[in-house]
Protein backbone atom coordinates (compact mmCIF):
# COMPACT_ATOMS: atom_id res chain seq x y z
CA UNK A 1 0.00 0.00 0.00
CA UNK A 2 1.35 3.45 -0.91
CA UNK A 3 1.99 6.08 1.76
CA UNK A 4 -0.89 8.16 0.38
CA UNK A 5 -3.36 5.25 0.51
CA UNK A 6 -2.19 4.28 4.00
CA UNK A 7 -2.74 7.83 5.26
CA UNK A 8 -6.19 7.89 3.68
CA UNK A 9 -7.06 4.53 5.26
CA UNK A 10 -5.97 5.71 8.72
CA UNK A 11 -7.97 8.94 8.33
CA UNK A 12 -11.07 7.05 7.18
CA UNK A 13 -10.90 4.67 10.13
CA UNK A 14 -10.47 7.58 12.54
CA UNK A 15 -13.41 9.39 10.95
CA UNK A 16 -15.63 6.31 11.29
CA UNK A 17 -14.64 5.78 14.94
CA UNK A 18 -15.15 9.42 15.93
CA UNK A 19 -18.47 9.64 14.11
CA UNK A 20 -19.69 6.45 15.77
CA UNK A 21 -18.57 7.71 19.19
CA UNK A 22 -20.50 10.94 18.62
CA UNK A 23 -23.68 9.20 17.42
CA UNK A 24 -23.67 6.67 20.27
CA UNK A 25 -22.94 9.25 22.93
CA UNK A 26 -19.45 8.14 23.91
CA UNK A 27 -18.34 11.68 23.10
CA UNK A 28 -20.86 13.56 25.21
CA UNK A 29 -22.93 16.43 23.77
CA UNK A 30 -21.24 19.76 24.40
CA UNK A 31 -17.91 18.16 25.36
CA UNK A 32 -14.75 19.94 24.22
CA UNK A 33 -12.89 17.80 21.70
CA UNK A 34 -9.24 18.20 22.64
CA UNK A 35 -7.07 17.47 19.63
CA UNK A 36 -3.98 16.52 21.61
CA UNK A 37 -5.86 13.91 23.62
CA UNK A 38 -7.86 12.60 20.66
CA UNK A 39 -4.74 12.22 18.57
CA UNK A 40 -3.52 9.44 20.86
CA UNK A 41 -6.96 7.87 21.32
CA UNK A 42 -7.74 7.65 17.60
CA UNK A 43 -4.21 7.13 16.29
CA UNK A 44 -4.02 10.02 13.89
CA UNK A 45 -2.30 13.39 13.62
CA UNK A 46 -3.68 16.67 14.93
CA UNK A 47 -3.92 18.08 11.41
CA UNK A 48 -5.92 15.06 10.25
CA UNK A 49 -8.18 15.40 13.27
CA UNK A 50 -8.91 19.01 12.35
CA UNK A 51 -9.98 17.87 8.89
CA UNK A 52 -12.16 15.10 10.35
CA UNK A 53 -13.84 17.39 12.88
CA UNK A 54 -14.44 20.04 10.21
CA UNK A 55 -16.14 17.36 8.10
CA UNK A 56 -18.26 16.28 11.06
CA UNK A 57 -19.14 19.91 11.66
CA UNK A 58 -20.72 20.02 8.19
CA UNK A 59 -22.80 16.98 9.25
CA UNK A 60 -24.12 18.73 12.36
CA UNK A 61 -22.37 16.43 14.83
CA UNK A 62 -19.60 18.85 15.82
CA UNK A 63 -19.47 22.60 16.46
CA UNK A 64 -16.40 24.50 15.21
CA UNK A 65 -15.50 27.38 17.53
CA UNK A 66 -12.80 29.10 15.51
CA UNK A 67 -9.58 29.49 17.46
CA UNK A 68 -11.14 27.74 20.48
CA UNK A 69 -11.33 24.41 18.66
CA UNK A 70 -14.26 22.01 18.48
CA UNK A 71 -17.08 20.72 20.64
CA UNK A 72 -19.49 17.83 20.24
CA UNK A 73 -22.77 19.35 19.12
CA UNK A 74 -25.14 20.03 22.03
CA UNK A 75 -28.63 18.55 22.29
CA UNK A 76 -31.90 20.25 23.19
CA UNK A 77 -35.64 19.53 23.09
CA UNK A 78 -36.08 21.91 20.15
CA UNK A 79 -33.19 20.25 18.33
CA UNK A 80 -34.75 16.81 18.73
CA UNK A 81 -38.11 18.04 17.44
CA UNK A 82 -36.38 19.58 14.41
CA UNK A 83 -34.41 16.43 13.59
CA UNK A 84 -37.53 14.26 14.07
CA UNK A 85 -39.53 16.42 11.66
CA UNK A 86 -36.81 16.13 9.02
CA UNK A 87 -36.64 12.37 9.53
CA UNK A 88 -40.37 12.06 8.97
CA UNK A 89 -40.26 14.24 5.86
CA UNK A 90 -37.60 12.07 4.24
CA UNK A 91 -38.72 8.66 5.52
CA UNK A 92 -42.40 8.92 4.66
CA UNK A 93 -41.52 10.04 1.12
CA UNK A 94 -39.01 7.22 0.72
CA UNK A 95 -41.41 4.62 2.17
CA UNK A 96 -43.96 5.16 -0.58
CA UNK A 97 -41.31 4.85 -3.30
CA UNK A 98 -39.73 1.80 -1.71
CA UNK A 99 -43.00 -0.06 -1.16
CA UNK A 100 -43.93 0.49 -4.80
CA UNK A 101 -40.60 -0.75 -6.16
CA UNK A 102 -39.53 -3.39 -3.64
CA UNK A 103 -39.13 -6.97 -4.85
CA UNK A 104 -38.86 -10.35 -3.12
CA UNK A 105 -35.18 -9.82 -2.30
CA UNK A 106 -36.07 -6.51 -0.64
CA UNK A 107 -38.83 -8.22 1.35
CA UNK A 108 -36.34 -10.82 2.56
CA UNK A 109 -33.95 -8.15 3.81
CA UNK A 110 -36.77 -6.34 5.62
CA UNK A 111 -37.90 -9.57 7.32
CA UNK A 112 -34.33 -10.40 8.36
CA UNK A 113 -33.76 -6.89 9.74
CA UNK A 114 -36.98 -7.06 11.74
CA UNK A 115 -36.06 -10.49 13.11
CA UNK A 116 -32.84 -9.10 14.59
CA UNK A 117 -34.58 -6.01 15.93
CA UNK A 118 -37.43 -7.97 17.55
CA UNK A 119 -34.92 -10.32 19.19
CA UNK A 120 -33.18 -7.37 20.85
CA UNK A 121 -36.50 -5.78 21.81
CA UNK A 122 -37.52 -8.98 23.60
CA UNK A 123 -34.24 -8.90 25.51
CA UNK A 124 -34.80 -5.26 26.44
CA UNK A 125 -38.36 -6.00 27.56
CA UNK A 126 -36.99 -8.79 29.76
CA UNK A 127 -34.82 -6.22 31.53
CA UNK A 128 -31.50 -6.81 29.76
CA UNK A 129 -30.01 -3.37 29.12
CA UNK A 130 -26.55 -4.62 28.14
CA UNK A 131 -27.33 -4.62 24.43
CA UNK A 132 -28.66 -1.08 24.10
CA UNK A 133 -26.22 -0.06 21.37
CA UNK A 134 -26.81 -3.22 19.34
CA UNK A 135 -30.58 -2.72 19.69
CA UNK A 136 -30.29 0.76 18.21
CA UNK A 137 -28.05 -0.50 15.41
CA UNK A 138 -30.74 -3.04 14.50
CA UNK A 139 -33.42 -0.35 14.77
CA UNK A 140 -31.49 1.77 12.27
CA UNK A 141 -31.00 -1.23 9.97
CA UNK A 142 -34.71 -2.06 9.97
CA UNK A 143 -35.84 1.45 9.10
CA UNK A 144 -33.11 1.72 6.46
CA UNK A 145 -34.23 -1.56 4.90
CA UNK A 146 -37.83 -0.35 4.71
CA UNK A 147 -36.82 2.50 2.39
CA UNK A 148 -33.80 1.07 0.58
CA UNK A 149 -35.79 0.19 -2.56
CA UNK A 150 -36.77 3.84 -3.09
CA UNK A 151 -34.42 4.16 -6.07
CA UNK A 152 -32.57 7.31 -4.95
CA UNK A 153 -29.11 7.09 -3.42
CA UNK A 154 -29.20 10.82 -2.75
CA UNK A 155 -32.36 10.38 -0.68
CA UNK A 156 -30.84 7.44 1.20
CA UNK A 157 -27.68 9.41 1.97
CA UNK A 158 -29.65 12.39 3.26
CA UNK A 159 -31.84 10.12 5.33
CA UNK A 160 -28.84 8.29 6.79
CA UNK A 161 -27.33 11.52 8.08
CA UNK A 162 -30.59 12.71 9.60
CA UNK A 163 -31.32 9.33 11.17
CA UNK A 164 -27.91 9.31 12.84
CA UNK A 165 -28.64 12.69 14.42
CA UNK A 166 -32.00 11.32 15.58
CA UNK A 167 -30.26 8.20 16.92
CA UNK A 168 -27.80 10.38 18.82
CA UNK A 169 -30.66 11.97 20.73
CA UNK A 170 -32.08 8.55 21.52
CA UNK A 171 -28.74 7.32 22.85
CA UNK A 172 -28.27 10.42 25.01
CA UNK A 173 -31.76 10.00 26.49
CA UNK A 174 -31.65 6.16 26.53
CA UNK A 175 -35.10 5.99 24.97
CA UNK A 176 -36.93 2.65 25.02
CA UNK A 177 -40.72 2.75 24.88
CA UNK A 178 -41.08 -0.98 25.37
CA UNK A 179 -43.96 -2.97 23.89
CA UNK A 180 -45.49 0.09 22.22
CA UNK A 181 -42.49 0.59 19.94
CA UNK A 182 -42.05 -3.14 19.39
CA UNK A 183 -45.67 -3.45 18.24
CA UNK A 184 -45.28 -0.47 15.91
CA UNK A 185 -42.28 -2.19 14.33
CA UNK A 186 -44.31 -5.39 13.85
CA UNK A 187 -47.08 -3.45 12.10
CA UNK A 188 -44.55 -1.61 9.93
CA UNK A 189 -43.20 -4.99 8.83
CA UNK A 190 -46.70 -6.14 7.91
CA UNK A 191 -47.30 -2.90 5.99
CA UNK A 192 -44.13 -3.54 3.99
CA UNK A 193 -45.14 -7.10 3.12
CA UNK A 194 -48.64 -6.00 2.07
CA UNK A 195 -47.35 -2.82 0.39
CA UNK A 196 -49.64 -0.62 2.49
CA UNK A 197 -47.67 2.61 2.22
CA UNK A 198 -50.49 4.85 3.47
CA UNK A 199 -50.83 2.93 6.75
CA UNK A 200 -47.04 2.70 7.09
CA UNK A 201 -46.66 6.47 6.81
CA UNK A 202 -49.42 7.04 9.35
CA UNK A 203 -47.87 4.57 11.75
CA UNK A 204 -44.34 5.93 11.23
CA UNK A 205 -45.57 9.41 12.13
CA UNK A 206 -47.12 7.98 15.30
CA UNK A 207 -43.91 6.04 16.00
CA UNK A 208 -41.56 9.01 15.71
CA UNK A 209 -43.82 11.55 17.40
CA UNK A 210 -44.42 9.09 20.23
CA UNK A 211 -40.68 8.76 20.75
CA UNK A 212 -40.22 12.54 20.79
CA UNK A 213 -43.06 13.04 23.28
CA UNK A 214 -41.75 10.26 25.53
CA UNK A 215 -38.24 11.73 25.48
CA UNK A 216 -39.34 15.30 26.19
CA UNK A 217 -41.60 14.15 29.02
CA UNK A 218 -38.68 12.26 30.58
CA UNK A 219 -36.69 15.49 30.90
CA UNK A 220 -33.54 13.75 29.67
CA UNK A 221 -32.69 16.57 27.25
CA UNK A 222 -33.10 19.49 29.68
Amino acid sequence: MSIELLATSIADRAYDRIRTDLVFGRLAPGARLRLDRMSGEYGTSVSTLREILSRLSSEGLVIAEGQRGFRAAPVSPAGFEDVAAMRLLLETYALSLSFAAGDLEWESRVVAAHHKLSFMERRMLAGDQAGTELWKRYDREFHQCLIEACGSQTLLDLYGGVFDQYLRYQMVAVVFRGEIAAEEHRVLLNCALTRNAEEACRLLTQHVNGCVAYTLESGALT
